[in-house]
């Protein structure tokens, strides 16, 4: 039986090549593209402290709701291990296991998270509501906020930049307080890419 990297719920399950060779060669080729992609909304950033505004999450939350869960994570995985090797695609002008290790080392590993979260409903059918796609994509967001903020708690007794005296707060005014605007308008505007994507198709 030919394996299925995205279900019938999704953009790219509308478009998987029928033989398995041509499938693997395909997702292997999307991943990389995604990966570029996320790459890319991550140099569109407004330089804050400690974790800088990026559109990142608007581009993790349209692959997911466009591609489902399989590779949606792949892809997110992917983008993930060429900042590790060292390949510049993060934020910042650095990359590798420091940056990693950085403050904003909870969102990359929510941004994971994230894909998942999105692309298991997506696959479910949620990108077919704009109301839906919204949701998903919050509850991903917010998962997302929840990795970020546990990580700069455990970077709270190293970090020159949260206050040792009320730690909860700061970390809270760091990686959470600053994107909640802004996330819920990425997170609409994603929601209408995927759910217009959906209806374009409808009409043809």
């Amino acid at each position: 039986m030919a394996t299925t990297f995205a279900t019938p719920n999704t953009l790219l399950g509308l478009y998987q090549p029928k033989s398995q060779a041509a499938r693997l060669v395909s997702a292997l080729a999307i991943a990389f593209i995604g990966s570029v992609l996320i790459t890319m909304a991550a140099k569109v950033n407004v330089p804050t402290w400690p974790v800088p505004v990026t559109l990142q999450s608007m581009a993790i939350a349209i692959i997911a709701g466009a591609f489902g869960f399989r590779m949606a994570t792949a892809t997110v995985g992917l983008y993930l291990a060429q900042g590790i090797a060292g390949l510049p695609v993060f934020a910042g002008a650095f990359a590798g296991l420091p940056y990693v290790f950085g403050p904003t080392g909870g969102f990359l590993v929510g941004f994971l998270a994230m894909a998942a979260i999105i692309g298991w409903l997506a696959d479910r059918g949620a990108m077919r509501n704009v109301f839906s796609a919204f949701g998903a994509m919050l509850a991903g967001a917010t998962v997302m906020f929840v990795f970020g903020f546990v990580w700069l708690m455990t970077m709270a007794g190293q970090a020159a930049w949260i206050d040792q005296s009320n730690a909860v707060a700061s970390a809270f005014q760091g990686a959470v307080q600053p994107f909640i605007v802004w996330d819920i308008v990425k997170m609409a505007f994603a929601a209408l890419t995927v759910v217009g994507g959906w209806s374009l198709l409808s009409r043809k």
